[in-house]
């Protein structure tokens, strides 16, 4: 799943190709890329139709696009799930092969397209809170701010780590405490952190947690210095292009490679239908376990 380097890096192409653009068309090309709209492809077609776009906005690993005029009050809701992808096209590029949503623009230039191979991703218009000038939509309201967001309270989420019953990668994964972390960026920050992904939050010092905090802001801060990180060509930007940090991974997707550190083998290891990847002297295993 994308993380948030991957969802900021769109972002910042739909804030750069899409702003201020008013949408002339919609074609819904498959109707699971929108089955998040109640009301189905009909109705998602008649709200987007004649609505301007704004300023793309992003809550962790969650995007959407405000939307004016017709539109005022709402937003475009994206979810890239596995393989979502928002690319912007020039109208003359085919169509590609698991194309689900077109926009077209009133001024005829780039066009939006949703493509998701597996169609666990999907586009929705969305009522956004009241008053709300990033329009958020209130399916996100109970979404943590990230570290990236200069809102985002650390003295708070460090008081926040410590008191759950909970042990330290479940806590990280935690969208309503911080948003944005997924498996990546999680075995990342805690190999550099030092810490062990079962290691209880109550355990951990206040200098620990700031130092994990930290951690995570700057390996997200540095994977989208470069794109993100892409492992296969459906983690791409507006323009189609892939991210490079997967060559910069200390820990995730090394298992027996050496740790960069002190030279032990990355281990992997099942983890709630996932794998977390650590080093065995850097990281070791919690004596006792609290909590989750």
């Amino acid at each position: 799943m994308p993380e948030l380097p991957e969802v900021e890096v769109v972002r910042r192409g739909l804030a750069n190709w899409v702003a201020g653009r008013t949408v002339a068309d919609v074609q819904v090309l498959h109707p699971r890329a929108v089955r998040r709209q109640p009301a189905g492809a009909a109705d998602f077609t008649a709200r987007l139709t004649g609505t301007t776009l704004g300023s793309a906005q992003r809550r962790g690993k969650y995007l959407w696009v405000p939307l004016s005029g017709r539109g005022e009050g709402f937003s475009l809701l994206g979810h890239l799930g596995m393989s979502g992808q928002l690319l912007v096209q020039d109208p003359t590029v085919p169509d590609e092969t698991h194309l689900r949503v077109r926009l077209r623009f009133t001024d005829g230039g780039r066009e939006l397209r949703f493509v998701d191979q597996r169609t666990f991703g999907g586009l929705a218009v969305e009522e956004a809170e009241d008053g709300d000038p990033e329009g958020t939509p209130l399916s996100l309201a109970h979404i943590a701010r990230d570290p990236l967001d200069t809102r985002f309270d650390d003295t708070a989420f460090v008081a926040a780590l410590r008191a759950r019953r909970t042990t330290v990668k479940r806590a990280l994964l935690d969208q309503t405490l911080i948003s944005g972390v997924g498996n990546i960026y999680a075995d990342e920050a805690l190999w550099r952190s030092r810490l062990h992904y079962d290691r209880p939050t109550g355990s951990l010092t206040r200098p620990q947690a700031a130092v994990l905090l930290a951690n995570a802001r700057d390996v997200m801060s540095a994977a989208l210095a470069v794109g993100g990180t892409s492992f296969d060509s459906l983690y791409v930007n507006v323009n189609g292009e892939s991210g490079y940090f997967s060559r910069d991974l200390d820990a995730y997707g090394r298992e027996d490679e050496p740790c960069r550190r002190c030279g032990t083998p990355i281990r992997r290891a099942a983890w709630m239908n996932r794998s977390s990847y650590f080093c065995p002297r850097c990281q070791r295993v919690p004596r006792a376990r609290n909590g989750g």
